[in-house]
């Protein structure tokens, strides 16, 4: 699928670090490094600005060793970008570490998947069927 995509940093565009990988990894396209306090939240520009096709979002995700390695994390995860959002892809990154932790331009900061998704039109009803599971929900099976 080709996505049109304008890039507006000195960086290479996104891309698959394997054959079969479903995220490509998203850089910090900054001036300056910028320190992320313990707690602390911030917007993270990419300097990319993409178009999807209509029935298509691009999700952004945390990366799996800024998580473990680093207690960074995506604050809004997966972040939605809707098929008619044209400004910038930028990441809300949240610090749930103890020690400040600095972003560089060009850093590997979150990855981005585009998927298919259905649009619904909703049928409105008196009642739902009936299913063995019902209304039980956030460890009703008491099974780990």
């Amino acid at each position: 699928m080709e996505i049109k995509i304008v890039n507006r940093s000195k960086h290479a565009l996104p891309s698959y670090a394997t054959p079969l990988s479903a995220g490509m990894d998203l850089r910090a396209n900054l001036d300056a490094p910028v320190t992320l306090q313990p707690l602390e939240r911030r917007l993270v520009p990419t300097g990319l600005f993409i178009a999807l096709p209509a029935g298509y979002e691009a999700q952004v995700r945390p990366r799996s060793g800024l998580a473990i390695k680093k207690g960074i994390g995506v604050l809004n995860s997966p972040g939605t970008i809707d098929a008619d959002y044209r400004g910038e892809i930028c990441v809300i990154l949240v610090n749930l570490s103890n020690e400040a932790f600095v972003i560089n331009d060009g850093d590997r900061i979150a990855q981005m998947v585009v998927a298919r998704h259905e649009t619904v039109e909703w049928t409105p009803v008196e009642a739902l069927d009936e299913t063995e599971r019902g209304a039980g929900g956030f460890g009703h099976t008491g099974k780990e």
